[in-house]
């Protein structure tokens, strides 16, 4: 059973002692009593841990001395206001869904300041734990052999934030254009710095290029770069609120390179197209509702004189007669039997 062995042993004859026993003696209280007080408070607790069916016995003072860390603040000076509260052994069930080798490791910081992870134990595993528990997680609290899975961890923090202040600086203006013209999406291609756009106006690009956003930013196209990086933005993005995030490199076109005369002298404008990394979503809350056409709002004029049918039909009305409105394959599925065409049916 793993064990903390730190503690201080109450019948040390320190100085520090003797003057305790001295005042307590002018006070009135007799040797005996003064010892058997100070003996009583300087034991060292000691608390039962349970993770993931194992035991740990340990001494609470190790995680008081982190604070700000979530078992710092379990046993901390509020611990009697604290929801965790011990079973009816007196243990203290915690760490749900976290491996008990793992939390075994991570119990070295409260002793060292310092965790070494084994080989035997994943790195995304340690990050999860710690995540858990609000320890740092950087390369002054992590020791490990596998630099590789380790600085992958740390470069996801570090595009985390990274993509915060460009969603903020570059990205988040854009947006804030587009949604003042009554848009609710927007896709914008990233470029660099050194990138010239010159389109024939007479025949720009017949892709819709036209409608992208251009963003000028060579820190935001190297930062795209990675697969990585992407990802780690379509997180963030997915974070604060935004849908049907598309981030990947597409071809765009920046200048022309020849134009060719087709016969019958109609003009073709051959563009250069260079890889750069686009980015695209929406803040639409009724998406599903907006390409959805309601053929019930569709305007028809009443006619009370059935002679006047065949002399004053307007177009509209003779389009519905002829043109019935097409009806939605989800609508036949979800009538009931009695509203359905004999044709509609199952078999």
């Amino acid at each position: 059973m793993p064990e903390d062995t730190t503690g201080t042993n109450p019948k040390a004859g320190s100085k520090r002692h003797l003057d305790h026993f001295i005042a307590q003696e002018r006070n009135g209280s007799s040797a005996m009593g003064s010892t058997s007080s100070s003996q009583s408070s300087q034991a060292p607790e000691k608390v039962t841990l349970v993770v993931d069916g194992t035991r740990f016995v340990v001494n609470p003072q190790i995680f008081t001395a982190h604070p700000d860390t979530m078992l710092g603040r379990m046993f901390g000076a509020g611990r009697e206001y604290n929801f965790t509260r011990p079973n009816e052994k007196g243990e203290y069930e915690i760490a749900e869904g976290i491996s008990s080798t793992v939390f075994h490791t991570v119990l070295d910081y409260y002793k060292t300041g310092i965790i070494n992870c084994p080989d035997g134990i994943s790195i995304p595993d340690l990050r999860d734990t710690c995540d858990y528990l609000c320890i740092n997680f950087d390369f002054n609290t992590i020791k490990c052999q596998d630099l590789s899975a380790l600085l992958h961890e740390l470069s996801n923090d570090g595009a985390h934030k990274q993509f915060d202040n460009y969603l903020e600086e570059l990205i988040l203006p854009i947006m804030v254009g587009s949604a003042k013209k009554g848009e609710r999406e927007c896709h914008i291609v990233v470029l660099t710095d050194e990138d010239t756009v010159d389109w024939d106006e007479d025949h720009p690009p017949p892709m819709g290029e036209e409608y992208s956003q251009i963003l000028y930013s060579s820190k935001l196209y190297r930062f795209f770069k990675y697969i990585e990086n992407r990802d780690v933005a379509k997180t963030v993005l997915k974070e604060r609120g935004l849908k049907n995030i598309r981030i990947g490199i597409e071809g765009y076109p920046t200048c022309k390179e020849k134009i060719k005369r087709r016969p019958g002298g109609r003009s073709e404008v051959i563009y250069n197209y260079v890889q750069r990394p686009f980015i695209q979503m929406s803040w639409e809350k009724e998406e599903g509702k907006s390409r959805h056409v309601d053929f019930q709002c569709v305007r028809s004029k009443s006619l009370t004189n059935l002679v006047a049918v065949g002399e004053d039909v307007s177009e509209d009305q003779e389009l519905l007669m002829h043109h019935p409105p097409q009806v939605d394959e989800l609508d036949r599925l979800n009538a009931p039997f009695s509203q359905m065409a004999p044709n509609d049916l199952p078999d």
